[in-house]
């Protein structure tokens, strides 16, 4: 029985040591091998600009009044009625409500020069209207100033949709981004590819001027349009044989 005993201990003495020893080993972590690997097409990127020239199919006319009295109630009743005659010189022109709105309306003191004591109060109000017949806005402007009281006014040019303008000013910039790219291809001594990518880098649209008059407009003001510019900056990327 004490054989047995002590062939026992021995026994577990070394399950003990073999799970000491296994707990003491290091772990290794064994992982599949990977490969990642990017490829870089080989281009040409290059830049076009392209402008078309418009003559402008509308008009934006601003024209305002304004009143001045001892009181801010007294300086809004004259404005109002200096407004309704504006209002109705307008309308009569042919101008319809949705091409009619307020841009801005004001009422506030008028100060002494030293700044501190109020003197009257004075009321302003700004309309605009769009006029779709430009070659005729010189007339529209004298019948404003002269029969609807219009104290400033300023007359501005656009276009009434400007996206195909835009259309054919970005195929024009795509074909110069084309010829600069096949000028690059050539030097390099490569081949042009097809294209990549194009972006659009950005419309802009400029306005021949802008018209500006007090009241005293002549009796019959001329308004010259001429034209506006639209132009499309693009960006293509083309690959390379």
């Amino acid at each position: 029985m004490v054989a047995v005993s002590v062939a026992l201990c021995v026994v577990a003495t070394v399950v003990v040591a073999a799970i000491v020893i296994a707990s003491s080993r290091p772990a290794v972590l064994v992982t599949a091998a990977t490969t990642t690997s990017s490829t870089i097409g080989a281009g040409i990127l290059t830049s076009g600009q392209a402008s078309v020239s418009k003559k402008p199919d509308l008009a934006i006319v601003s024209a305002g009044v304004q009143s001045q009295a001892g009181t801010a109630v007294a300086a809004q009743t004259d404005l109002a009625g200096k407004t309704n005659k504006l209002l109705t010189r307008i309308k009569s022109l042919g101008v319809p409500d949705k091409d009619l709105s307020t841009a801005g309306y004001w009422v506030g003191p008028v100060y002494a020069p030293a700044g501190e004591t109020i003197t009257a109060y004075r009321a302003s109000l700004q309309l605009v209207a769009k006029w779709h017949n430009v070659d005729t806005v010189g007339k529209a402007v004298d019948a404003m100033v002269q029969e609807g009281g219009a104290t400033n006014i300023s007359v501005s040019f656009g276009l009434e949709d400007s996206k195909a303008a835009q259309a054919e000013a970005r195929a024009l910039a795509i074909a110069d981004a084309r010829s600069r790219a096949q000028a690059m291809a050539s030097a390099a001594g490569v081949r042009l590819g097809q294209v990549i990518r194009v972006s659009d880098l950005g419309a802009a649209v400029q306005p021949p001027y802008r018209y500006e008059a007090g009241a005293a407009v002549a009796p019959t003001t001329q308004i010259p349009v001429g034209q506006m510019d639209v132009q499309v900056t693009v960006e293509v990327d083309f690959a390379i044989g």
